[in-house]
């Protein structure tokens, strides 16, 4: 790996991270919006699969296509990880500071109260429609739970953030791995 190449890496995995971390946490704060202004179970669980999971995914793949692009469209395995690994690390730095610092604390400070409100009157909204008591019964076992997980995550410190952060590290290397499987290209001849 030749050192231009490797620097050319690191600085469009720094700014492709800065762009998609932003993307990102604007995707999940209209999904809180979306959330909160719907009162159905089904649309919120569809938004969280399309908000959580397959648009993030989506987005990270366009991002790692043109990050391959703008190092000259040829990575190996190595390279792809280092460079996918420092976009999705500096991505979820810039989440946490975006949504989980700037957003939840000072722009909606009840951002987790709001999220209560709305899953518990969607699923109050699902228990009324039902007519089966052992369903009735799930709604009330899951509310129930929803407020124990509510009440635990009020005292989450800033400590248990960066230790949650930690954590993510670990995740976001095993996915950079599987992005750069599937996203390198081996320059012709190099085998």
């Amino acid at each position: 790996m030749s050192a231009q190449l490797e620097r050319t890496i690191k600085i469009q995995g720094l700014i492709k991270g800065l762009i998609l971390g932003a993307v990102l946490a604007v995707v999940s704060i209209i999904y809180f919006y979306f959330m909160v202004s719907v009162a159905s179970a089904v649309a919120i669980t569809v938004g969280a699969i399309l908000f959580t999971y397959i648009f993030p995914i989506a987005i990270a793949a366009l991002f790692c296509i043109n990050l391959r692009s703008k190092v000259g469209g040829y990575w190996t395995m190595r390279q792809a990880a280092t460079g996918i690994f420092i976009m999705f690390f500096i991505s979820n730095l810039t989440i946490f500071i975006l949504r989980d610092q700037i957003f939840a604390n000072a722009i909606e400070p009840q951002m987790a109260q709001k999220t209560k409100t709305a899953m518990v009157t969607a699923l109050n909204k699902l228990k009324e429609s039902t007519a089966k008591p052992e369903e009735k019964k799930e709604a009330d076992a899951k509310i129930q739970e929803m407020e124990k997980s509510f009440q635990t995550g009020k005292s989450v410190t800033i400590g248990q953030q960066i230790q949650s952060l930690g954590i993510s590290i670990i995740f976001l290397f095993v996915l950079s791995i599987i992005f750069a499987a599937f996203f390198k290209r081996e320059p012709a001849g190099s085998v």
